[in-house]
């Protein structure tokens, strides 16, 4: 709105307008004098106090509220200065309009309110303002959002603490499934939650796809905010729409103190991803779900991820270290992968052939070149060549690790070359011929 304000102002004329345009506070003043109207209509149905406030000067709001003009004319599409204020952010210009007895209630057309934009954006103490001159603290938008679950999904706990006060429910849902716990967990504010439980949200609530508050948290990467439901006494043996169990999804992830919370917990370590009960909700422009992931355990996953202190909690914790998947890949192919140097040495000290193949042939060679140029190629193919990898071995396919890197980029065939000599290259091409 902001952007076609001035997209506007940059074609008005006028006295007022071009000391609005020049932050001229003194021009503004002679032009109010001088009889310039300070509620004239102007692009997009923007009043100059529109304009002053997107300009972000308080001066200009000053003068012209103290030249006569009113707080809550709003734009063409239903956005009052104090509206446009919140969201802008700036204290002293929200002050100065709720001084001049701004409306408080005044909704856009979509029936957000002032008091919901500024508790996402607009400074604290204008939250509390906003309550104490009567603007409804639970009053929902067009969406079924609530100015608490506006102040939830920016985390802010110094709006959230005033429209609890207020009466605010913690535990209403939006039109999305949502409740304000859920839009503080996606945003991924420890702070946020804790404040909403405390307040008596249901850590037990299901939304869209029964998902529940750890498995949110979990999707959305936050682990710290998954490590507080966990504590919470989340469910960690349900599996997510992925087939995932909790485990799974902090060990890929790489979270060690939220792998530790698990296990100590009853997490099973070695168990499997598998069938859900879970429906994924889907949209057409997004194309069907993802397949299945095959039963696979966490100490799999951590070590895809290349997470080696994960990896070792969970050996210590029992993990089973000779499964092998479906595909035929085991803990050292699946570490090949990872792009950590650490993991793959650890892993090598679980399963010590470098030259084990999945099921389709490749060995733990084959696998890291198929990643391409990274940091850790060399130190990893030095780690895998000191434990007799060979490069002649040729997947299903055909394709030797020597051949991969001979017809792949140029920096991984040269890094390739300095480990492993070109005779024996030459010798191998010599023989596939």
């Amino acid at each position: 709105m902001t952007l076609m304000f001035w997209g506007s102002l940059a074609q008005a004329q006028g006295p007022l307008l071009d000391a609005i345009k020049a932050n001229d506070v003194a021009g503004v003043t002679s032009a109010l004098v001088t009889g310039a109207d300070p509620n004239e209509r102007l692009g997009f149905g923007a009043t100059p106090l529109a304009w002053a406030v997107s300009r972000q000067n308080p001066d200009l709001v000053r003068a012209l509220l103290a030249g006569g003009a009113r707080p809550d004319t709003a734009s063409a599409d239903g956005v009052t200065p104090l509206a446009l204020a919140c969201e802008l952010g700036d204290a002293g210009i929200v002050s100065q309009l709720l001084d001049a007895h701004a409306d408080v209630g005044a909704a856009r057309p979509d029936r957000v309110t002032p008091l919901a934009i500024c508790a996402r954006f607009g400074p604290a103490d204008a939250v509390a303002r906003m309550l104490a001159a009567g603007a409804p603290a639970d009053k929902s938008d067009a969406m079924g959002q609530t100015p608490l679950m506006w102040a939830a999904s920016s985390g802010r706990v110094e709006a959230i603490v005033p429209l609890i006060k207020a009466g605010a429910d913690v535990n209403r849902v939006s039109k999305g499934g949502f409740t304000p716990l859920f839009f503080a967990i996606r945003k991924g504010s420890v702070p946020a939650c804790e404040a909403l439980l405390a307040a008596g949200a249901k850590a037990d609530y299901r939304g869209p796809e029964r998902t529940s508050a750890l498995q949110l948290a979990l999707y959305q990467h936050h682990y710290a905010a998954a490590l507080l439901f966990v504590g919470q006494g989340g469910d960690l043996a349900e599996r997510d729409r992925e087939g995932r169990q909790p485990l799974h999804v902090a060990a890929s992830g790489g979270d060690a103190a939220l792998v530790a919370a698990m296990l100590a917990k009853g997490a099973d370590v070695n168990g499997l991803t598998g069938s859900t009960s879970i429906k994924w909700v889907t949209e057409a422009n997004f194309g069907v779900p993802p397949p299945p992931v095959p039963p696979t355990p966490p100490l799999l996953m951590a070590a895809a991820g290349g997470h080696a202190a994960v990896m070792r909690q969970l050996v210590d914790a029992g993990a089973k270290t000779d499964f092998i998947a479906a595909d035929g890949t085991n803990i050292l192919l699946a570490a090949a992968a990872g792009s950590n140097v650490e993991a793959l040495d650890y892993a090598l000290t679980l399963a010590p052939d470098a030259n084990v193949a999945d099921a389709a042939g490749a060995t733990p060679l084959h696998v890291l070149l198929y990643g391409g140029p990274q940091p850790a190629l060399e130190p990893m193919l030095r780690l895998l060549a000191a434990h007799g990898a060979r490069t002649d071995i040729a997947t299903k396919r055909g394709a030797t690790a020597a051949q991969m890197a001979e017809k792949g980029l140029s920096e991984v065939k040269n890094i390739f070359l300095k480990i492993f000599p070109p005779p024996a290259a030459t010798t191998l091409a010599t023989a596939q011929k």
